[in-house]
């Protein structure tokens, strides 16, 4: 593809995601997207045979530009389990206190697209998610913590959470009490494999 045609292309995906983000992936309209990348509506058409090709090339785009992030936010951690959680959410709060933020654009948009489970959005969502989480996994496994598979999907329900109630209540303060709680998880875990007891007691035990 040509140099100009190339950085059009990155035009579009990025006008797209800046009205997606605010507006809803559902509610940007083409015209909208188009207007704003500065091109018309038969040039979008061009590089992306219909909106939800344009949702894909976004969320791919992103998909890249997140895992970078939090890579490059894991760098702050001196390698446990223990501080690269802590960075994890350390940094998490400080991108949601950001003007304008409005939570994760994966996860909007599959709540947007709920309804249809098989929407490039859904899948886009879904492949990001589970790359998330496998590289929490094998950060928490470079050092042998016991079930590292298991403690990187409790910290994942942790910061989805958190994305949830700070989008409902707009209280960053859900950060830090995901990072105390995901501290105790990991501290749940021992360096040999096993875990430790549960901390919260089963039904009935005195």
């Amino acid at each position: 593809m040509p140099r100009q045609a190339k950085e059009t292309k990155r035009r579009i995906i990025d006008a797209a995601y800046e009205l997606f983000y605010k507006e809803g992936f559902a509610r940007a309209s083409v015209d909208a997207i188009a207007e704003a990348a500065g091109v018309t509506k038969r040039t979008l058409y061009y590089h992306f045979d219909s909106k939800d090709a344009l949702v894909a090339a976004v969320l791919a785009v992103q998909n890249e530009l997140m895992l970078t992030r939090i890579q490059r936010w894991a760098k702050h951690a001196s390698g446990d389990p223990a501080s690269v959680v802590k960075s994890l959410f350390a940094e998490f709060a400080a991108w949601a206190k950001r003007p304008g933020w409005r939570g994760s654009g994966f996860t909007r948009a599959a709540m947007e697209y709920a309804h249809l489970p098989g929407h490039p959005a859904r899948v886009a969502a879904r492949r990001h998610k589970a790359a998330v989480e496998g590289w929490l996994a094998e950060q928490l496994g470079q050092n042998r913590a016991g079930g590292a598979r298991d403690l990187a999907r409790q910290i994942m329900l942790l910061i989805e959470g958190c994305h949830s109630l700070i989008l409902i209540h707009g209280d960053t303060s859900y950060a830090d009490t995901g990072s105390e709680a995901a501290r105790l998880l990991v501290e749940r875990y021992h360096l040999d494999g096993s875990p430790k007891a549960a901390l919260i007691p089963a039904k009935g035990r005195r």
